[in-house]
This record gives structure tokens, C-alpha cells and sequence, in this order.
């Protein structure tokens, strides 16, 4: 990676760490408008999130747990699990459209948060906070809508396009659609679009061992995992849950 402004990075005071318990955090950022056009797509592939229009990647003295993880699209494995659960999503019609809030997404964001994550920091959240994450964005944001049959919105995904891939943000789903494995259906999606759109990889985030919320990712392969500077293949543990 070469970023030629170095004076846009920072590194947060420690904070405890919301996925780990009796852990604490520290992250190097950087505001996307501080950097070269081209360096978002750079950082994607070093391993850095974003929130908003800035960039996070974690750095916790002494503790590693947090492993960036990508999807090698072109060489997914269908098994039979996600086989079923495609085919109980063959109703769903999927929009991509630019990132600007409505209030339907909205009200399902809030009920997703109530059920699934109402400890989370999220919790609570405005709907002007709620615009702010998903409208300030970047060039190559989409937030893609979920409908079932009746047109109702069951799932949402706020998704980058990268050079070299989609990346999703954040999703949401309708908590009480169990049978549907929303959370699995949408990262399968993008699986599905980055190889429709030629693209390699989609950018899962970190995997985290003993993090609930972090381990399903392990589903999906192959996969790769950042090692220093390089992504090369990984074999997680299998995970307890699904999505």
C-alpha cells in the first residue's frame, strides 16, 4: 500500500472493545477527503472499513484477533445449504439504488437493531444518524433494497463497489423472516453480483474467533485473509451459527 499523506492517519485513544470482551481497542483512521481519489480502493485491499467518509482498520497492541477477510467470488462453493436458501429467496426482487434514506428503511433498521443487536452501539440510533451513515458515502455507494412477492422490504445492504470488488457496510434484515436466513441470502448476493459484474472478491470485514457476531463469516469460501500485506487462502473453524 502507498499513501502519499501520511499526516491523514490517525490512531484513536483506547476504548473498549465491542466485540471481546474485557478487551480494549484502538483504530488507525483517515478521512476519505483528506486522500487521493484512488485511495479508498487501495485501503479496501490493506484491510480498512468505512464508516461514512472515514476509514478504520484496527490496531489493539497485543492483540491480532481481528482478520480481514475476502470472498474469492469466481471460485464460490454452492453447497447445499446455501442451495436451499437461494432457492426460498427466488421471490425476493433486488433494487440497487443510490444511498439516500427513506423512512421504510428506516423503521425496519430500528426493528432489526431491537432484536438482534439491542446491546450494540447502534442502538437507539436517529434517523438523521441513520441518513448520515448511509448517505455520506462514496462514488461507488449503492444501497441495494430486498422485496419479497407483496413488494414489502425485507433486507438492505449498504454496499461499496471497489476496483476490485463490492465491499458491504452494513446490512439489515426483517427480524421475525427466520426461515429465509436473510443475513446469509444477502452476503450471497453479493457473491452472486460481483460475478456478474466480473469482479473478484467481496470484501467481508474482519473475522473475529470466539465473536459470534464475526464467525459466520467463516461460511463462505474459499476464503482469503490479510497476512501483513498479503491475502492468501484461509481455513476458518466452522462456525456454531449462521446469520
Amino acid at each position: 500500500m502507498t499513501i502519499t499523506t501520511p499526516h491523514a492517519f490517525f490512531l484513536t485513544p483506547p476504548a473498549p472493545c465491542p466485540y471481546l470482551a474485557d478487551r480494549m481497542e484502538r483504530r488507525v483512521v483517515a478521512c476519505l477527503d483528506e486522500l487521493p481519489p484512488t485511495a479508498f480502493d487501495t485501503l479496501t485491499g490493506a484491510g480498512f472499513r468505512r464508516s461514512q467518509r472515514f476509514v478504520y482498520k484496527p490496531h489493539c497492541p497485543g492483540c491480532q484477533a481481528c482478520v480481514s477477510v475476502r470472498v474469492l467470488a469466481p471460485q464460490f462453493v454452492w453447497t447445499r445449504s446455501f442451495r436451499k436458501i437461494r432457492a426460498r429467496n427466488r421471490d425476493l426482487v433486488v433494487r440497487e439504488r443510490p444511498p439516500r434514506v427513506t423512512e421504510e428503511q428506516y423503521l425496519l433498521f430500528s426493528r432489526y437493531l431491537d432484536r438482534r443487536h439491542s446491546e450494540g452501539g447502534m442502538q437507539g440510533m436517529r434517523f438523521d444518524e441513520y441518513r448520515e451513515m448511509v448517505e455520506d458515502g462514496t462514488p461507488g455507494t449503492r444501497l441495494v433494497e430486498f422485496r419479497d412477492g407483496a413488494g414489502r422490504l425485507v433486507g438492505v445492504s449498504l454496499t461499496d463497489r471497489v476496483a476490485d470488488g463490492l465491499s458491504g457496510v452494513y446490512k439489515f434484515f426483517d427480524p421475525e423472516e427466520k426461515r429465509r436466513s436473510l443475513g446469509t441470502e444477502i452476503v450471497l448476493w453479493h457473491v452472486r453480483r460481483a460475478v456478474e459484474l466480473g469482479l473478484p472478491h467481496v470484501y467481508l470485514g474482519y473475522w473475529i474467533a470466539g465473536c459470534r457476531k464475526m464467525e459466520y463469516k467463516s461460511r463462505f469460501g474459499p476464503l482469503e485473509r490479510l497476512e501483513g500485506a498479503s491475502w492468501v487462502p484461509f481455513t476458518p473453524p466452522e462456525p456454531k451459527a449462521s446469520p
